[in-house]
C-alpha cells in the first residue's frame, strides 16, 4: 500500500464519491481545514507537502477537500469499532501536603534500560524518595493510575496554573489490568467494568483499591511539556497539540498520520464529521479502528468512556495516491 507499512496484510480499498458521505455537506469543513494545517506541514511525501502549501491559501474548505482528494475506503475484514480518549486534568501542587500526598515522578536514570522495579516497590520500598524527581504531587491516587494509561495529562495547581505532562518512559512490567482482576475476583462482572466503576470501587475500598492497583506492576513516568501552552490540546503522535472532536487516533499502517478522515460513528450519539489522523494508541488496531479525542477533563472522559461504537471511516487521499490504491486493472 501506498503510504502505509508494508506489515499490513493487503486490505480491501473502495474509491467513493463525496456524494456517498453521509452528512458531508454540513460539516464545518473550514474548522477541519485548519486542523489539518496544524499538521500537514509535517508530512514527508512530496503530494501531502504541495496539498499543504495550496491549502494555506484557501478560502472555500470543502471545495479544496473536493478538489484534490478523493474519499477512500480501506476494510481489513474486521467491523469499524470507534472509542474516545481524552486528556485527564488531576488537583496538584508543587510540594506535598496531606491531601496532595501521590508523587508524579520523572523517570529514573537506572529505568532507561530493561526491567526494574514494580510498581508496589516503586510506592514501597523509598527507591524514589529524596532524589528530586517528583514534577507534582496529586491527591487521587486512582487518578494518577488512570494518567499513567492515558499517558498524559494536565495537573492543575491552587493558583490557576497548570502543569502539562507528558510520558516519560516505564519500568518495563507487563500491563496487567485491574478491571479483570476485579472480574476474576467476582466483584463485578466483564460487562460491568469500566474506566469509572474502577475509580468508584478503588474510593469506596481505600486500602484494598490500593492493592488493586498494585495487581498491575506496570509504571509510567512523566516529562513536563513547557511548550504547549495550556489552552491547547496535548501532544499527539506527529508531536503537534491535538484537538477536540477534530482529531482521531489511527493505525498508521493503513492511515497515513495528518490524513483527512471522514468519521461516520453510528449508535447514540451519531458522529459525521471530517477529522485529521493526528495520532496513534497502543490498542488502536486495523483498518477500521479509530479512538476520537474528546477533550480535556471529567467531563471529557465520561463522554469518552461512553464511547464504543460501530460505523465506518474514510481515509481521503491525494488523486493520484487514491487512484494507485486500486489494482491495475480497476483503474
Amino acid at each position: 500500500m501506498t503510504g502505509a507499512a508494508s506489515a499490513a496484510e493487503e486490505p480491501d480499498v473502495r474509491l467513493l464519491d463525496f456524494s456517498e458521505l453521509d452528512g458531508w455537506d454540513d460539516d464545518d469543513h473550514a474548522e477541519a481545514l485548519a486542523v489539518f494545517l496544524n499538521t500537514c506541514r509535517d508530512m514527508k511525501s512530496p503530494d501531502w507537502k504541495g496539498l499543504c502549501r495550496v491549502a494555506e491559501d484557501q478560502t472555500n474548505a470543502k471545495a479544496f477537500f473536493e478538489m484534490f482528494f478523493r474519499p477512500v475506503e480501506i476494510s481489513d475484514g474486521a467491523p469499524a469499532l470507534f472509542t474516545g480518549y481524552f486528556e485527564p486534568e488531576l488537583e496538584g501542587a508543587l510540594s506535598p501536603s496531606a491531601r496532595f500526598r501521590f508523587p508524579v515522578y520523572r523517570l529514573p536514570p537506572e529505568a532507561r534500560d530493561g526491567t526494574w522495579l514494580s510498581r508496589r516497590e516503586i510506592e514501597e520500598s523509598g527507591a524514589m524518595q529524596g532524589r528530586g524527581l517528583e514534577i507534582a504531587w496529586v491527591d487521587d491516587a486512582v487518578e494518577l493510575f488512570f494518567l499513567q494509561i492515558q499517558g498524559s495529562g494536565r495537573i492543575r495547581l491552587a493558583d490557576g496554573r497548570h502543569i502539562r505532562v507528558g510520558y516519560g518512559g516505564k519500568n518495563g512490567h507487563e500491563y496487567r489490568s485491574v478491571g479483570r482482576e476485579l472480574v476474576r475476583r467476582g466483584i463485578y462482572t466483564a460487562h460491568q467494568v469500566s474506566a469509572q466503576v474502577i475509580k468508584n470501587w478503588v474510593r469506596r475500598n481505600p486500602i484494598d483499591g490500593l492493592e488493586l492497583l498494585r495487581h498491575n506492576p506496570s509504571y509510567v513516568f512523566f516529562r513536563e511539556v513547557n511548550e504547549v501552552p495550556a489552552e491547547l490540546g496535548p501532544l499527539g503522535a506527529m508531536n503537534r497539540s491535538v484537538t477536540e472532536m477534530r482529531t482521531v487516533a489511527v493505525d498508521p499502517r493503513y492511515t497515513p498520520l495528518g490524513a483527512p478522515v471522514w468519521v461516520e460513528k453510528n449508535g447514540k450519539g451519531k458522529i459525521r464529521r471530517l477529522m485529521i489522523a493526528q495520532d496513534t494508541g497502543s490498542a488502536i488496531k486495523g483498518a477500521q479502528r479509530a479512538d476520537i479525542f474528546f477533550g480535556t477533563g471529567d467531563e471529557a472522559g465520561l463522554r469518552a468512556g461512553r464511547l464504543k461504537d460501530p460505523g465506518r471511516m474514510i481515509v481521503l487521499m491525494p488523486i493520484q495516491r487514491a487512484y494507485a490504491y486500486l489494482p491495475v486493472d480497476a483503474q
